[in-house]
């Protein structure tokens, strides 16, 4: 698995504490920052259409609702039909006709049909990357009409009307609208590791289906990594057998998964990455490796030596076999190796790899992997395949119709763009470091003024949220996943200047509804879980106060778990206070939107104060409450006994914050170092979560350190003192 690296990246900005200044930008100058220019939203919709016009009237949706066809009737078509209809009967209630097979009605008479779908072709059997994905969608009061040049187009329709219908006290209905729409980028993803820890059929299916809802086309298998081998392989049974302790998908569960993602026009594409990342290959076949064996499954987490030895005739004879296999398996036109973090111990070890270097004119171990990916390549053309791989697969010598997976930043993907390869984005996308929403949403493949040439910007293909599995089981993946993958898949999908993050947090809540009525667990997992935590004796109102309190709490960023939780791995229980916390605390952001009214307003305002006061009042009560109850009485909430700690002095310093804002007058000598040093011990995380609420507090803070002298800035210098003040670089003291 590619790290991320942060020093390259085009959208996070790593800080101590978690990226605070990213953070109080977000939540606390919103208004005047981000949603500047952009375009703000009218209705629910996620992805938003290319083109969206809501007129007046609504079309009434009641039992009496009936559907026709004009043009062909493609399969995928009738299917994802009916799970639009099943998925409208689930919310609202209502039964529509069925037929006596149990399917749903057609009515013979398009003209008096309240949804008409017209598709003019039934597209390809295999979803296909140059797919034609438009649609326009005309509903008034009378009829809806759904019309696509193929089936696959229809298909993103049915989710655009599985999201517009409402309701209200006189009933169901879908909003009159005018719609044409079509995606930005034709390559929009998801990867998910299923190595690390193993996912299994159910997992990867609920997944598929939150996908299709927000018109997500690529779903990426990362299947080989040192933790486990995760795929049958028949002509090769030692690797699977071998390489991952019995948790694998047999190739008829693979067919079954392809052929579902592709009923809701997704692709499948596969990863086996190689040459590195290799462990899980070589303990079923230790002569492949570029040192002695016997290896054994790693069970920790990081990078390791294992590589498969390129000099060795016998990896391309079983490489040939079992891609082969795997071509055959695997309709789409990409295979993924891979190709990152080698780290060239074994390589760098080995006289007889050095000598080959040498005889070879390879120059040096990048020199070797480039051979290695050019015999690959051959290997995968022989059977029809196109070779994908991570930013490290890039040399001179890479053959030419390959593509660059970048993970590493914006540099990466100019450099392949500039050779002429095409590339798909995931540098900010790493939904599993934990990062808010925003930050993801923000992240633009081709952002504006993109230094790309013209022609450059026509080889991003898009983009790809990547979900690596150390920290997640098959209970809580999905909490990582979504809703947060929605805001990805609207910026992959819907043109570049809608970029309002306060309209997107709007419309996310929403569409988080949505994605739990087609099974996904991202919210329904915690109830379970803070359970499991509070133990058996847990009243009701503990367990309302263990949830207020999770609310409140974020999984620490980056690779920060790993430096807190230095001992687990394969073997955890992942069922912690950083497993029930969510990476993007709502309550966290309100509470940052009401510091951000305060200090952009009147300072001594108690209509704007009185809610920040009310937040701090809760949290007081809430750590008293749970610091003489379960962080005492339950083993498991130990752990939060710190954290809970930390709640009071965060509600104390922001108590003090407004009293002196109400004041008028200027703190005590020593307050304002006094209280931000309390903030900063506070922020310290436990149990590998911290508060995000630390960073509206020190804006408060600071804003209160000048409250005599808040008639003195312009609203832009007001901003920059705070920030200064609130944040200053290392080693500057905090000043106006």
């Amino acid at each position: 698995m590619p790290p991320m690296n942060f020093s390259a990246m085009s959208s996070f900005d790593p800080l101590p504490r978690a990226g605070s200044r990213r953070l109080l930008l977000a939540g606390c100058f919103l208004a005047a920052g981000f949603a500047a220019g952009a375009a703000t939203v009218k209705g629910e919709l996620m992805p938003v259409p290319a083109s969206l016009q809501f007129n007046p009237g609504r079309l009434a949706v009641a039992g009496d609702f009936s559907v026709a066809w004009r043009g062909p009737v493609d399969p995928r078509l009738r299917d994802g039909l009916g799970r639009l209809l099943d998925a409208v009967e689930q919310r609202t209630g209502l039964t529509f006709a069925h037929t006596a097979a149990g399917g749903f009605a057609v009515a013979a008479d398009a003209a008096s049909a309240a949804l008409v779908i017209e598709c003019a072709g039934p597209g390809a059997n295999v979803p296909a990357l140059d797919e034609d994905e438009s649609y326009t969608l005309e509903i008034s009061p009378r009829q809806a009409v759904l019309r696509a040049p193929t089936a696959t187009g229809a298909l993103r329709g049915c989710a655009t009307l599985q999201q517009l219908l409402q309701g209200d006290a006189t009933g169901w209905f879908l909003p009159a609208v005018s719609i044409s729409d079509r995606p930005r980028f034709p390559w929009r993803g998801l990867m998910i590791d299923v190595c690390r820890h193993w996912q299994p059929i159910e997992v990867i299916k609920r997944n598929l289906d939150g996908m299709a809802l927000v018109k997500l086309n690529v779903l990426h298998l990362h299947l080989t990594e040192n933790q486990g081998f995760r795929i049958e392989s028949k002509k090769f049974p030692r690797l699977h057998e071998q390489g991952s302790d019995g948790h694998y998908f047999t190739q008829d569960q693979m067919r079954e998964i392809i052929a579902y993602a592709a009923a809701r026009g997704i692709r499948v594409v596969p990863e086996f990455d190689i040459p590195g990342h290799a462990t899980a290959w070589v303990v079923g076949c230790p002569e492949l490796a570029s040192a002695p064996g016997p290896y054994v499954i790693e069970r920790a987490w990081g990078v390791f030596d294992p590589v498969l030895d390129p000099t060795n005739p016998q990896v391309y004879d079983l490489l040939d076999g079992f891609l082969g296999e795997m071509a055959a398996l695997f309709p789409d036109p990409y295979i993924h190796i891979g190709g990152d973090e080698n780290n060239g111990v074994q390589w760098s070890a080995n006289p007889h790899i050095q000598a080959f270097i040498r005889d070879h004119g390879l120059k040096d171990n990048a020199g070797l992997h480039a051979y290695f990916n050019s015999r690959v390549h051959a290997i995968l053309a022989k059977y029809g395949k196109k070779l994908i791989g991570w930013d490290e697969i890039l040399h001179p010598d890479l053959p030419a119709g390959s593509v660059i997976h970048s993970w590493r930043g914006p540099q990466g993907l100019a450099d392949a763009t500039a050779r002429g390869f095409a590339t798909v984005l995931s540098n900010g996308y790493y939904i599993d470091l934990c990062h808010p929403t925003w930050e993801h949403y923000l992240n633009d493949p081709v952002p504006p003024g993109s230094p790309l040439s013209v022609e450059q910007q026509k080889l991003v293909l898009g983009g790809e949220a990547t979900m690596w599995s150390e920290w997640v089981t098959p209970e809580t993946i999905d909490s990582r996943i979504w809703p947060r993958t929605a805001a990805i898949a609207e910026r992959l999908w819907s043109p570049r200047g809608v970029r309002d993050t306060d309209d997107m947090y709007r419309r996310l809540a929403l569409v988080s509804r949505r994605l739990e009525e087609t099974g996904l667990a991202h919210e329904s997992y915690l109830g379970p879980a803070l359970r499991e935590l509070a133990g058996d004796g847990a009243s009701a109102a503990d367990l309302r106060a263990l949830r207020d309190f999770t609310d409140l709490l974020e999984p620490v960023k980056n690779y920060e778990r790993g430096k807190q939780q230095p001992a687990a791995n394969q073997f955890t229980p992942l069922t912690g206070l950083a497993d029930c916390a969510r990476p993007d605390s709502a309550a966290a952001r309100q509470f940052a939107a009401a510091v951000d009214r305060l200090v952009r307003g009147s300072l001594a305002d108690e209509s704007v104060s009185s809610g920040v006061r009310a937040s701090l009042a809760d949290w007081k009560s809430l750590a008293q409450t749970l610091g003489s109850g379960l962080a005492v009485r339950s083993p498991r909430l130990h752990e939060a006994a710190p954290l809970v700690q930390a709640l009071t002095v965060l509600a104390g310093v922001g108590e003090e914050a407004l009293q002196v804002l109400a004041s008028g007058r200027a703190p005590a000598p020593g307050w304002l170092p006094a209280e931000l040093a309390r903030l900063d011990q506070a922020a310290v995380p436990h149990a590998a979560v911290e508060f995000p609420v630390v960073a509206p507090l020190r804006l408060l803070v600071a804003a209160a350190s000048l409250t005599d002298q808040r008639g003195k800035f312009s609203a832009e210098a007001w901003r920059a003192a705070l920030q200064r003040i609130a944040f200053p670089p290392p080693g500057n003291t905090a000043a106006p």
